[in-house]
């Protein structure tokens, strides 16, 4: 059998027309539009329905995607209970059960029709979100607040519901074009867990479970926490350069930096670099902006194989400066790839196929003797 990569690298596992990714030359495109077109002139409604569809929406068409995004971003009275069972217990742990638990009240969970799956992504879009500014109200023992139809914006009516008051319109802009640079990046771990879930022909609640579960990890979308966890430890940019420097000197991983698939910088950091320094002049934080530099600066200098930021690295100061708390940043990541995911999980569904792998053995040689348990050592 032939020998794949380790991780599976560099092995296609399937055929998509959703995402396209260049890694030598930093190159990343959703349905033929590059990352930086869109960030710059999208919005990420109209993502999410490119995603979908495969093409930018008319007027109308955009108009009636936003209207069924707040018509279905209510939450079922019994996930509010279980939000309101659990204020201790980790954001992502609770997002991944909140999702699942969508699936046992939604009627329709199993039904596999074209149409029924479509509404379902609609329906894990808008609840996502709701589940996630839900949760922090709560067990901040603060009132959950109402939905507020006028806001028809993904990322303000997360603003809204996280912070009880009306964002401006930079912070909204800033935080839609985030959603935007997060939407999708082909076979990453947790859509390449959502396809393999999916083509079980398993319901898209489920899929979007399973994805959930592998962005969780740190190595995947949770490596935006470790980021701000480590610049606000540090306080300033001298310390930063230090812990960079004791880390590499360990061995150890600094997050945020290093991809599987680029060689070159990462493009959603480059965008994510300007909104990080337009948020910290605007709140403040310009210390924290200062020392994600200069450790930017250094890693590209550093013994060793020199390391571009990914998109988690400046993502980390963005969020903070946007006052949401650090263990949210996570959870936005998936409110965001939710679009992805569920485009995914829509095109595996098209073309059906199990995914099944297989695995180089490397264990004892078949037909091993059977050993009486008085003789075995």
């Amino acid at each position: 059998m032939a020998q794949a990569g380790a991780g599976l690298e560099g092995i296609i596992a399937a055929e998509s027309s959703i995402c396209y990714i260049d890694g030598d030359a930093g190159l990343l495109s959703y349905q033929g539009f590059n990352i930086n077109t869109l960030a710059e002139n999208a919005t990420f409604e109209e993502v999410i329905y490119l995603l979908w569809n495969g093409k930018l929406p008319t007027k109308d068409e955009l108009a009636t995607l936003k209207k069924e995004l707040v018509a279905n971003r209510a939450i079922p009275s019994e996930v509010v209970a279980f939000l309101k069972s659990v204020p201790k217990a980790s954001a992502m742990h609770v997002l991944r059960t909140a999702v699942s638990m969508l699936g046992i009240y939604d009627p329709a969970a199993n039904d596999m029709s074209t149409e029924a799956n479509k509404l379902k992504a609609i329906k894990l879009m808008g609840q996502t979100s709701t589940i996630v500014t839900t949760f922090h109200r709560l067990r901040s023992g603060q009132d959950v607040v109402a939905d507020d139809p006028s806001l028809n914006t993904m990322a303000g009516d997360f603003l809204y519901k996280l912070n009880g008051k009306k964002p401006d319109s930079v912070m909204e802009r800033v935080l839609d074009i985030a959603l935007t640079l997060h939407a999708d990046h082909e076979l990453n771990a947790s859509t390449f867990a959502a396809r393999v879930t999916a083509a079980t022909l398993s319901d898209i609640y489920s899929a979007a479970t399973s994805a959930i579960g592998a962005l969780k990890g740190p190595l995947h979308g949770g490596a935006n926490e470790d980021v701000i966890k480590l610049l606000l430890k540090a306080g300033n940019k001298e310390r930063a350069l230090e812990m960079m420097r004791e880390k590499l000197d360990a061995k150890e991983k600094i997050p945020g930096f290093g991809h599987r698939v680029y060689k070159t910088i990462d493009p959603r950091a480059i965008h994510l670099k300007k909104l990080s320094k337009q948020l910290a002049e605007s709140t403040g934080h310009i210390d924290l902006y200062e020392a994600s530099e200069a450790v930017q600066e250094a890693m590209l200098t550093a013994k060793g194989k020199p390391l571009n930021p990914n998109v988690d690295f400046y993502s980390a100061s963005a969020y903070y400066s946007l006052g949401i708390p650090v263990d949210l940043f996570t959870p936005i990541f998936a409110i965001s790839r939710m679009s992805g995911w569920t485009a995914h999980v829509l095109e595996q569904y098209a073309n059906n196929r199990l995914i099944r792998p297989r695995a180089d053995y490397k264990g004892l040689p078949p037909n091993q003797p059977w050993v009486p348990i008085e003789a075995r050592q």
